[in-house]
């Protein structure tokens, strides 16, 4: 028997907001996390904004020890390891004992790429034939699997301990793995998430690629304009989104916080045939994604309330917009709220996914739509297909039932998710 599976404990750490009460307060007044990066001005990028959490030594060290943090410059680690543990914290559970580890709670955490910074430093000190002084952390600070093992030693993890990679899908598909592997009965409990590195290193390419905005430098907290007719390209940024799924019962007997819960969803693939290339989406695949999610979770297409979508200030904004009125025969007044974070926070690659998930759980569980910033010119090709409120541009606060989100990655993956308010029935 399949159980059902509701969210115990959620953890940010985004451009915009450190922990759930900041990042509530930033998503409901619409605060941007985007500032001018010298770095990247320095190192003669066309875009010169980014978005990189503000993580002050003191906080980091209630999470690390100072034997941890020597030489350490693992920024998507040092990001997953805070939000996985506020998110664990948050859900009122315990830290495994010394002696044997919890074998009913595992982790899927993801991230793309890991310890980047620590790489170059590596590279660096390989060709200078300083091998020994690397270091005893190294290996574990680039390894992809960096964050799920670290986030395993600190909490006594004895279930499945991994780290998926997806490019942007990564914590839709983090957050789908760990709800088949509760709704299974194959663990009690799965701390999901994921994470991105910051700094030049990872965001390099996608400047190469022309793929970030340069339009903005002067004015960063409107450099990030998803939907946006002015939109020039995403705004590079970081972080990481946490959140334990638990098993309904497990939940009720520990008298736990239920922020929602997860109804089901799907993850695929368009193969890069069709419209579908390394970098753009197979609109056939995307379709069949949010269709099959819904069939998935056992709703229908006019019971979503809202879309948290992907949406990252490119030319497929509109291509995307289309894509979701098809899959839910659903246009103009009739469209679903949608909202797009980005706006807000960048686009922070791998953690995307997980970030933005921990601000639709909080809409659910606070009963709010947060606005989509930067986008009160609507792309004229989005305007044939949806009408302008179906955009807040401030936070609405009403009854919000049922939330789908969907990332949607490089290499032509996808991955969707739908949430509902739990309701003791």
């Amino acid at each position: 028997m399949k159980k059902r599976v509701v969210v115990t404990g959620i953890g940010i750490v985004a451009p915009n907001g450190i922990g759930k009460e900041a990042f509530r307060a930033a998503l409901e007044n619409g605060t941007s996390g985007i500032k001018f990066d010298k770095q990247l001005e320095d190192l003669n990028f066309s875009c010169k904004v980014s978005g990189r959490p503000d993580l002050s030594l003191d906080y980091i060290k209630t999470f690390f020890t100072d034997y941890e943090l020597r030489n350490f410059s693992a920024t998507g680690i040092l990001y997953g390891v805070i939000a996985g543990m506020q998110a664990w914290k948050d859900a009122g559970l315990d830290i495994a004992s010394k002696e044997e580890p919890d074998w009913n709670s595992g982790t899927i955490f993801g991230c793309s790429t890991s310890g980047i910074e620590k790489f170059r430093e590596c590279i660096y000190k390989i060709d200078d034939l300083q091998t020994r002084s690397l270091g005893s952390t190294v290996v574990a600070q680039t390894m992809n699997s960096g964050v799920s093992a670290y986030l395993a030693g600190k909490l006594g993890l004895g279930n499945q301990v991994t780290s998926n990679s997806s490019a942007c899908t990564t914590g839709t598909e983090s957050m789908l793995s760990a709800f088949e592997r509760v709704q299974s009965g194959k663990a009690l409990r799965m701390l999901a998430g994921s994470t991105s590195d910051s700094g030049p290193y990872i965001w390099a390419g996608f400047d190469a690629i022309k793929v970030c905005t340069f339009r903005h430098n002067d004015t960063p907290e409107m450099a990030s304009r998803p939907m946006s007719e002015t939109a020039s390209g995403f705004v590079p940024s970081s972080g990481a989104g946490a959140y334990v799924l638990e098993e309904l019962e497990s939940a009720l007997a520990r008298n736990a916080t239920i922020y929602a819960e997860v109804l089901g969803g799907n993850v695929n693939s368009g193969g890069q045939r069709g419209t579908g290339t390394m970098t753009a989406p197979n609109s056939q695949a995307v379709q069949k994604c949010i269709t099959d999610a819904l069939s998935d979770a056992g709703i229908q297409a006019n019971d979503i309330d809202v879309i948290n979508g992907h949406l990252t200030a490119t030319a497929k904004d509109a291509t995307e917009i289309e894509n979701w009125s098809k899959a839910l025969g659903r246009n103009a007044a009739d469209f679903p709220y949608i909202n797009a974070l980005k706006g807000m926070v960048g686009h922070c690659l791998s953690g995307a996914g997980s970030v933005e998930l921990v601000s639709a759980i909080m809409e659910i569980h606070h009963d709010f739509i947060f606005p989509s910033i930067n986008c009160p010119d609507l792309h004229p090709e989005i305007l044939k297909l949806i009408t302008l409120d179906r955009v807040p541009q401030k936070a609405l606060y009403q009854p919000v039932n049922v939330i789908i989100k969907a990332s949607f990655g490089f290499g032509d993956v996808n991955a969707c998710v739908i949430l509902k308010k739990y309701k003791n029935d």
